[in-house]
């Protein structure tokens, strides 16, 4: 309750020299409230006296001074420095909290130099307590709460930056403090001074929050931060108008400073729409321009030969006669047909062309343009015209480079009929020419073929062949094109290549003069008045050896022959028997040498993983694959947890010529061994072999100084199982299977270069301010030292296994890879649809490895996508290989991203949700 305090008692001698600089440290306050922030209490501004509750009355006094207007202030003091055993009390009025869940106080104040006090005892002290009391009213008095800690709750111990001697003027001191959750209707201050000469000059109580803010074309409301200094409160934002949205749902987290984070989905102009007024407004585009895609670009003029006729048009008509193809962006000029080619030119030879002809002279305005031969064969010699007596060319007319599509203005065309007239129409199309109602237009050439040679001879048959001799025969060619004068054939042995040449008036010859067992290659081709033809085809024939050309000889050896075959095929069954009985012997222990094999084959060219303990000196693996850094570029800023090897700090990393970045720095604690700083180092040479989004990226390590560093990027979110656990149910489902997809893209990264992580968990998986999850924690659990008090992880085989976390084969027989990764990805798939819950709740690790092996899995985590369960089901399947790889696990979760409706059903287990396993023969 307040109270009139009695008149304060004379300072004790020596100390009258601290009233007037106390008095007048109100000059230098600043005036007014920081942006963000709403007051609760300032008794900066209260002239009358505050009436505030001390304990004891011969404590803390309450004085009047006035500032640089004159304006008087109040302010309480307290010096009994002389004294020792002080314990002196000063509570607020009751403050009302507004709801807000967390309170800031800032407090200006001096402290005297206990040094500067002469004759004092040892007890004089520059330092007094902050704390607060919870209340639902004005309850307190001069004795409730008791004057101690414990009802008060401690804030801090206040300890000023400078003190003032009995020669100085006052320092002023600013200290601001925050508690809080706070749950009930408002609260009290309570300063305790164990022995200070100081004074209190102002005092202020107040909240912080967001402001309201347009950000990415979206509104976001005012929004009170939340109830821990980590604490991230979201706001839905809506889009501004003529804006849609183009990412998920549209959230900006408020920080426990009032600060915006970084958006989460976002809004852009709709299509005819361009930003305005600062993007703050999304306006029609006017008549006569248009905007095809959503964003912030500006409306811009239709193209050439196109228009619009009303606002907020996304793409502009083409004009008559002029069109778009359908690969023509919106903003692509529309065009047209290109014009017949011109000076089509012909060149008869026989039964072949050539055709040659000059570029149309209107293109359409277009740079694709093509040009198509259309063959015609017409019936009647020359002078019989007629659309009607001309019919589309045979199959066999052969178009070089070819008949559609060419670029170039030249064709060759062959194997026409002799004596023959055709029609050849020369096409010009472009990109627009399957949208025009109208055929291509074309350049038309009439001509006649003359007298030809024959045609290719087909095949060549084989009639008897001897150790020096060859008899062959051959069909006559289709198209002789007149009488067939002769035939000429080539052949030459294969192994040489020397051909000789033999002219038959038949179709058939004997070549002689070959060499036994011997290989020849023939080709033959038939003449007429117009010439030769084109040979045929290579064909292959062997003579027969010297011992085999008679057949009284074959039949002479025959039974010889057979005995042989005979033995022969006796000593193969043998063979196969034994190989047989041997490979089922071995097949046991070989699958499993093969598999193990099998996972270090890399592809060539891939870059692949190289362990840093197969170095003869793991220092040279450092030096290899992390980047020294020197430690003068380092800056340590505080310690953010403890390590297996020692602390975890946040720092600054500036090198030359880059700008200054934030990293986390692992440390290597003092009185190290050779084989710790070995084993710590390695963490180092492992992820200086990685470059992907979602693996933790290596700075640099310092290894010239001491401490020894590791030093990676920082993640301002920290873990991802405290991370959700502290915003449990705040995220769409989207944005937790695109962290899901982060993790295995990172994984699959991993195990295409062939590294087994051995310890996937989302205690091991790091999130930054973008919610970007990404892969860390690499060599370590290897190395964990035996720790009762942590049941994690267990000794199984000689080494440390995370239980709830690992496949079966690797905790019976240590085999560990990338399958048994993704036995660990589905349970940080559970991990983070239960928003960090723990895998098996309590149970013990015995009852884990017991309920896994009777095919026991964990249920679907509250509101889990059905196709979620399953995909971790898939990663839970017993036998290894029929596991999916983690490119299959990315390629099944972005079709689920990119068809969100999938991700709508749940499975609703049977009867209330409760943490117990499910068996997989059950239905869920």
């Amino acid at each position: 309750m307040a109270r009139a305090h009695p008149p304060p008692p004379p300072l004790p001698p020596g100390l009258l020299p601290l009233l007037p600089p106390l008095l007048l440290l109100p000059l230098l306050l600043p005036a007014g409230c920081r942006a963000l922030e709403e007051t609760l209490m300032d008794t900066k501004w209260v002239t009358s006296e505050l009436g505030w509750t001390s304990h004891p009355e011969s404590g803390w006094e309450e004085v009047s001074g006035y500032d640089e207007a004159m304006n008087p202030i109040r302010t309480y003091q307290v010096c009994n420095v002389h004294q020792s055993s002080q314990n002196n009390w000063l509570r607020t009025g009751f403050i009302w909290r507004r709801d807000v869940q967390r309170v800031y106080v800032e407090l200006k104040f001096t402290v005297r130099d206990c040094n500067s006090i002469p004759n004092i005892p040892g007890s004089c002290k520059e330092t007094f307590n902050l704390f607060y009391y919870e209340a639902d009213s004005d309850v307190a008095s001069a004795f409730s709460p008791f004057w101690m800690e414990n009802p008060y709750v401690k804030v801090d111990t206040i300890a000023p930056d400078e003190s003032f001697s009995k020669l100085d003027t006052g320092r002023v001191n600013t200290k601001v403090r925050s508690f809080g959750p706070l749950s009930k209707a408002g609260f009290y201050l309570a300063f305790q001074d164990q022995g200070a000469c100081m004074s209190l000059i102002s005092v202020r109580a107040f909240y912080k929050k967001c402001a309201s803010t347009t950000a990415g074309f979206a509104l976001f409301p005012e929004t009170l931060t939340g109830a821990e200094p980590t604490s991230l409160v979201i706001a839905p934002g809506t889009c501004i108008a003529n804006a849609v949205e183009v990412s998920v749902p549209l959230k900006l987290y408020c920080n426990g400073d009032g600060e915006w984070m970084v958006p989460v989905g976002a809004c852009t102009c709709a299509t005819g729409h361009e930003p305005a007024a600062k993007e703050s407004q999304c306006r029609p585009c006017p008549a006569g321009s248009y905007k095809a895609k959503q964003g912030e670009g500006p409306c811009l003029p239709c193209p050439p030969n196109s228009r619009t006729t009303s606002p907020a048009a996304s793409i502009c008509t083409c004009h008559n006669n002029f069109y778009r193809a359908d690969s023509d962006s919106a903003d692509s000029a529309c065009t047209t047909v290109p014009s017949p080619p011109r000076g089509v030119i012909s060149n008869v030879n026989e039964t072949s062309l050539i055709l040659e002809w000059s570029e149309p002279r209107d293109l359409g305005g277009r740079e694709d343009l093509l040009y198509n031969v259309i063959c015609k064969k017409c019936r009647g010699g020359p002078g019989a015209g007629g659309a009607s007596a001309c019919s589309r060319c045979d199959d066999n007319v052969e178009f070089v480079p070819r008949q559609l599509g060419l670029t170039e203005r030249r064709v060759h065309i062959s194997h026409l009929l002799a004596h023959t007239r055709y029609t050849f129409e020369v096409q010009a199309v472009n990109g627009v020419s399957g949208k025009s109602p109208l055929p291509p237009r074309y350049a038309a050439v009439n001509i006649t073929t003359n007298q030809a040679a024959p045609s290719e001879v087909p095949t060549l048959h084989l009639h008897s062949s001897s150790g020096s001799s060859l008899t062959l025969s051959w069909a006559p060619p289709e198209r002789p094109n007149g009488v067939i004068l002769d035939y000429e054939m080539k052949y030459f042995e294969k192994s040489e290549g020397i051909a000789s040449t033999v002219t038959s008036q038949k179709n058939s010859v004997q070549l002689d003069g070959l060499r036994p067992d011997a290989r020849y290659v023939v080709q033959v081709r038939a003449r007429t008045v117009a010439g030769y033809g084109q040979y045929s085809r290579p064909a292959e024939f062997e003579t027969t050896s010297e011992r085999g050309s008679g057949a009284q000889q074959l039949q002479e050896q025959l039974p010889l022959i057979v005995g042989s075959a005979t033995a022969g095929l006796v000593f193969v069954v043998a063979v196969v028997v034994i190989a047989v009985v041997c490979l089922r012997k071995q097949r046991h222990g070989s699958d499993s040498e093969y598999t193990e094999k099998l996972q270090q084959y890399i592809a060539p060219g891939m870059k692949v993983y190289i362990d840093p303990f197969t170095y003869e000196d793991p220092n040279e693996a450092v030096r290899e694959f992390a980047k020294e850094i020197d430690v003068s570029c380092v800056k340590i800023e505080e310690v953010i947890g403890a390590g297996e090897f020692g602390e975890v700090c946040r720092g600054r990393l500036k090198q030359p010529g880059r700008r200054e970045v934030f990293v986390a720095i692992k440390t290597l604690k003092v009185g190290y061994t050779e084989r710790q700083r070995r084993d710590f180092l390695s963490e180092a040479s492992i992820m200086g072999q990685f470059d992907h989004p979602n693996i933790i990226r290596l700075e640099g390590v310092v290894t010239k100084s001491r401490p020894v560093m590791i030093l990676t990027e920082f993640m301002e979110n920290c873990a991802l199982d405290s991370f959700l656990r502290l915003n449990d149910g705040q995220f769409t489902v989207i944005q937790l299977v695109g962290m899901l997809r982060g993790i295995a893209a990172g994984m699959k990264y991993l195990s295409e270069m062939n590294y087994v992580h051995r310890d996937l968990a989302a205690r091991n998986i790091l999130v930054n301010s973008n919610l970007v999850c990404k892969v860390s924690d690499f060599g370590l659990s290897r190395f964990l030292e035996d720790d009762p008090s942590d049941p994690t992880y267990t000794s199984s085989l000689g080494g440390k296994i995370p239980i709830r976390w690992t496949a079966p084969e690797a905790i019976a027989y240590r085999k560990f890879t990338s399958a048994s990764d993704v036995w660990s990805y589905g349970i940080v798939m559970w991990e983070v649809m239960s928003y960090g819950e723990r895998p098996y709740w309590d149970m013990s690790n015995q009852d884990v490895i017991n309920a896994v092996e009777q095919d026991y899995r964990l249920p679907p985590p509250m509101d889990c996508p059905t196709a979620l369960h399953q995909l971790m089901l898939d990663c839970w399947v017993r036998d290894r290989n029929l596991r999916p790889k983690f490119s299959q696990i990315v390629n099944t979760l972005d079709k689920l991203i990119r068809n969100a409706a999938s991700l709508k059903h749940v499975t609703a287990p049977p009867g209330p949700y409760s943490p117990r396993l499910h068996n997989l023969h059950d239905s869920w």
